[in-house]
């Protein structure tokens, strides 16, 4: 019996040495690339060099995911044409604009800033949230704009059926529930709100195809259709 539990008490040992020596190290035992994706969770890289260019201040910043940042990518004279740039990371949720909002807009001291965030919380792509954390989040990133003298606007989440990467969510209802939401609090606080789901949803609450080849991500088409929106509220909040 002896014998029994010193063994154990030797492969105990061993396990709480092994977890300590884990805990010391960055990741742990885990491979290097696993422990370089941990790292960049907010991926506060990827517009690292972008921003150290930029020779002066642009006229507004668009914090997005994908749709924002192919939004830059599609139609780049939209952005250079206004002195507006692009500040979207494909798959990012409303938490990780929110830990990068300080490097990639408050830093680079906008007049304006746009915020569309929410389609990757409702599509669980950091796990489930609540709709009053998303908004939470997005608040946070309204309420930091507002203390450094940046003008906030605030953008409806767009129009979404199914999410082609995550199938059966269901998520029509719950953007129009997180919509009417940011809604409620740009009035409440004094920010500026743009309803790009308005003029984009069908009878569904989805994009129809001539807006989206996927039912997400907008074409130019779609572009087109809330450019002059967010350009409009833009140059009006420049003239308070």
């Amino acid at each position: 019996m002896e014998k029994f539990w010193s063994a154990a008490l030797v492969c105990l040992a061993a396990f709480l040495f092994s977890v300590a020596q884990a805990a010391g190290q960055p990741g742990g035992n885990r491979p290097a690339s696993e422990v370089q994706k941990v790292r960049e969770w907010a991926k506060f890289a990827r517009y690292e060099k972008d921003n150290a260019q930029m020779k002066s201040a642009p006229i507004a910043v668009f914090m997005g995911d994908s749709i924002t940042e192919g939004w830059a990518r599609q139609r780049p004279e939209f952005f250079s044409s206004n002195n507006f740039a692009g500040r979207g990371i494909s798959g990012q949720t409303s938490s990780e604009m929110l830990v990068r909002f300080r490097n990639d807009v408050i830093k680079l001291k906008p007049k304006a800033v746009a915020i569309l965030a929410g389609t990757n919380d409702i599509a669980e792509n950091n796990g489930p949230i609540k709709l009053e954390n998303i908004m939470g989040n997005i608040a946070s990133m309204a309420e930091l704009g507002k203390l450094h003298g940046i003008k906030v606007i605030l953008c409806s989440v767009m129009p979404a059926y199914d999410f082609p990467w995550r199938r059966g969510l269901k998520p029509a209802e719950k953007v129009k529930k997180l919509n009417a939401m940011i809604k409620d609090f740009a009035k409440e606080n004094g920010f500026a709100y743009v309803d790009y789901y308005s003029v984009l949803a069908d009878s569904r609450g989805g994009l129809p195809e001539k807006y989206s080849r996927d039912g997400v991500h907008l074409k130019n088409e779609g572009y087109e259709m809330i450019e002059p929106l967010i350009k409009a509220e833009i140059a009006r909040q420049l003239e308070q």
